[in-house]
């Protein structure tokens, strides 16, 4: 049996017949990231003696016969924006290079209740900045299907580190597709929860009214078991909320749907190769009895426009607190107190970081503020009002998630309105908070091609069980 290419129940189930130990698992992936991780560069840091402790006090639980979570000593990996108290926690920025984190994040307490394994902290766009995983202080990673293409971003990292078999499944986070892309451009499912769904406490903050966490993994089924962990609210988090309709609303029968295809997202600019995977997706849904409908979002052209106000005014509020006095670099040769911030976040922060940090104090500051955030915000509520109107009579929507196949490296990075094309489709879902699954729906050669699935508010389970349609009857 070949360890590293389980799934979550795959791998429950044979701990449980004791095929093989939570050390023999953990082992397996140790290897796995040795053999593989100088190449592709999903991690960060690893954390070889933690895994090796936890497994073996895991082992010894499994052997006293007790009843164990479908979690239990299931190896993972977490993006390095997430705190895992006594671990480095650097967001792949040279500002946190060296910085420990003093406590665990909400998820990470929930996933130490089941036993989770983690494995290591996993590469990203420096403070999630990006599209491709060129932006980390530490290198760039690499896309497991092409070694020359980037894995996505700003996820890219926990992405590559599934689809690599460095880990059963990860958890990322996306502020405007950084769970989805990188999911599709590794072949691997991605989910992004609802704005609220899953508590933001311990997250490094990017822009506060976009960050999401979420789960990325081998199956549809693998990513409902993980967000049934971390899901739920959070007293150390005022914006998470425990729903009421969040039920496992099990789509009984794809007869029973009627599902969506925004016109707005097959336009000019997709490439023809990923639009026929993402057609061939929909008509497949078709065959086995979903009615499909065309519909619109006519505000969908704003959304990123709008979306390149709101996250970098927030960025620039969030990433004030690095001024080299309370954690992190600190550059002491400044003549005065205003010399050591410049300074500290002139080397601290890296291009994108700091063309962000630049864009959103312009459009927070006097003068121009109502003509670009204030404008910004007015724009976002259209938005989510063209998706209210249009779920009023689909269940969900079927989209592309991204226009292009995975990019060479270097091929978008001196460009930035390029890179940011990049997010076209996926960032109206988080300027609104919908819950939206990225999932693999076929190749163009060796290169994976992702499509999106968008639900309602909460509806999660919803979305989850198309995706398993698709997982079960088509692919």
């Amino acid at each position: 049996m070949e360890l590293t290419n389980l799934t979550i129940r795959q791998a429950h189930q044979a701990l449980k017949e004791k095929k093989f130990s939570a050390l023999e698992l953990c082992e397996a992936y140790l290897k796995k990231i040795k053999e593989k991780n100088k190449e592709v560069f999903a991690y960060l840091t690893v954390s070889e003696d933690s895994v090796l402790s936890q497994a073996k006090k895991i082992d010894n639980l499994i052997s006293k016969g007790e009843e164990f979570s479908v979690l239990t000593g299931i190896p993972s990996a977490i993006k390095d924006v997430i705190l895992i108290e006594g671990l480095k926690c650097t967001a792949a920025s040279k500002i946190l290079e060296n910085y420990i984190a003093p406590y665990d994040a909400t998820v990470i307490r929930k996933l130490k209740s089941e036993n989770s394994v983690f494995l290591g902290k996993t590469n990203l766009d420096e403070f999630a900045m990006g599209s491709s995983t060129e932006n980390s202080a530490f290198g760039p990673t690499k896309n497991p299907h092409d070694l020359t293409r980037v894995p996505g971003g700003s996820s890219g990292g926990s992405a590559a580190a599934v689809a690599a078999d460095m880990a059963i499944f990860s958890l990322g986070s996306d502020t405007g597709g950084s769970i989805r892309l990188p999911a599709a451009f590794c072949g691997v499912v991605g989910l992004k929860p609802t704005y609220g769904a899953v508590s933001r406490y311990g997250l490094i903050a990017f822009a506060s009214s976009l960050d999401q966490i979420g789960p990325i993994t081998k199956t549809v089924e693998d990513c409902q078991i993980v967000f049934d962990i971390i899901k739920g609210k959070d007293s150390l988090d005022s914006t998470s909320v425990e729903p009421e309709s969040n039920s496992h609303s099990v789509v009984k029968s794809p007869s029973d749907l009627v599902i969506g295809v925004p016109k707005e997202y097959f336009v000019e600019g997709i490439d023809p190769q990923v639009e026929k995977v993402v057609r061939e997706a929909i008509r497949k849904y078709e065959e086995i009895g979903a009615k499909i409908e065309e519909v619109s979002l006519p505000h969908t052209e704003y959304a990123l426009p709008a979306y390149y106000i709101i996250n970098p005014s927030e960025a620039s509020a969030n990433l004030a607190r690095y001024d080299g006095i309370k954690y992190g670099l600190s550059v002491q040769e400044g003549k005065d107190l205003m010399d050591v911030y410049l300074k500290t976040k002139g080397e601290g922060f890296g291009e994108e970081v700091r063309r962000r940090i630049m864009l959103g104090t312009y459009a927070l500051s006097a003068g121009y503020y109502e003509a670009y955030y204030l404008r910004a915000q007015k724009v976002r509520t259209l938005v989510k009002k063209d998706f209210e109107k249009v779920f009023e009579k689909v269940d969900a929507l079927l989209t592309p998630v991204s226009p292009f196949l995975p990019f060479k490296i270097g091929e978008k990075i001196e460009d930035p309105l390029s890179m940011y094309l990049v997010d076209v489709y996926t960032v109206s879902i988080n300027l609104v908070g919908l819950p939206a699954l990225s999932l693999p729906a076929g190749k163009v050669g060796e290169l994976p091609v992702g499509i999106q699935i968008i639900g309602k508010p909460f509806e999660e389970y919803k979305i989850l069980e198309i995706g398993k349609h698709f997982e079960e009857n088509i692919n």
